[in-house]
């Protein structure tokens, strides 16, 4: 007795098929969320280890407020990494959608979309003159946070949220 091939059985998700197109869906959007997550991460890391390179777009003030526990960065790009890889582990496991996990998804979803979001769309604002800060601004941590860091926390958040969305919902 052989096994039915996966094209006969009644739960097969072939080319065409609207499940095999969400499924694709949400393993695209996932590696997308990872991908922006891990950058956050690894830069985290590496300043955190001590390297120097974009540390300026972070903002001198907070700069000189770490400089002596750089080592707290290393904590942050942990819980990043973790951010960044527990929906892919969920969704191998079928478990993306199931409770607690996707409460707990989409409230990251909403923090990284608001912070993401709202930082980016201040930011270019500030740089476009729009709106001028009292005191004037660092430009090099302006146009980190406008142009870098929040519009990839914007992107991990709404391709995180575009996953959830597409999902098939547990039985």
């Amino acid at each position: 007795m052989g096994e039915t091939p996966r094209s006969r059985r009644p739960d097969a998700a072939g080319p065409g098929h609207p499940a095999s197109s969400t499924s694709r869906v949400v393993g695209v959007t996932l590696l997308v969320a990872a991908a922006a997550g891990l950058v956050h991460a690894a830069s985290s890391a590496y300043w955190g280890l001590g390297g120097d390179w974009l540390l300026e777009t972070l903002g001198e003030r907070i700069v000189t407020t770490f400089a002596d526990v750089r080592w707290l960065l290393l904590v942050v790009a942990a819980v990043k990494v973790a951010g960044a890889l527990l929906p892919l582990w969920l969704a191998r496991r079928g478990l993306l959608r199931r409770r607690p996990w996707v409460a707990l998804l989409w409230l990251a979803v909403a923090v990284l979309v608001l912070w993401g979001g709202a930082n980016t769309v201040v930011g270019n604002l500030v740089l476009l003159g729009a709106i001028t800060p009292d005191g004037g601004y660092d430009r090099p941590a302006m146009v980190g946070h406008a142009w870098l860091w929040d519009p990839l926390f914007l992107l991990w958040g709404l391709a995180l949220a575009v996953a959830l969305r597409r999902a098939p919902r547990p039985r």
